[in-house]
């Protein structure tokens, strides 16, 4: 059973900077293509930032591109999300998410295994 846990979260001002991470159990984190994604209250989760299984190709949503930074460490079987100058519009659980596939990875349906997310709140 692969198991996703979040961490990292908190309140933060805005121009802040917090970084999550995502322990993977189970099966080597290598196995999988890795994302991030967000959703506040009734809005649907939203794609924030994917990372290839090698790290080497990385790819973000346009609101997060230049203020976030995804990364991966496959030999301690997690994966990181740097968030600087952060907005209050950033505020949102954050959940971190494989893909066992070989999509772009930016469509939350591409991925089968998902973390209990993490609360972000930034304040003005």
């Amino acid at each position: 059973q692969v198991q996703l846990v979040e961490s990292g979260g908190g309140l933060v001002q805005a121009g802040g900077s917090l970084r999550l991470s995502c322990a993977v159990s189970g099966r080597t984190v290598s196995s999988y293509r890795m994302g991030w994604f967000r959703q506040v209250p009734g809005k649907e989760r939203e794609f924030q930032a994917t990372i290839t299984r090698s790290g080497y190709t990385t790819s973000y949503a346009d609101a997060v591109k230049g203020r976030f930074t995804i990364s991966r460490d496959n030999a301690k079987n997690t994966m990181y999300l740097q968030m600087n100058s952060l907005k209050p519009e950033d505020t949102a659980v954050y959940y971190c998410a494989a893909a066992d596939g070989f999509g772009r990875g930016t469509m939350e349906n591409e991925y089968v295994y998902w973390g209990q997310g993490t609360q972000v709140t930034v304040t003005s």
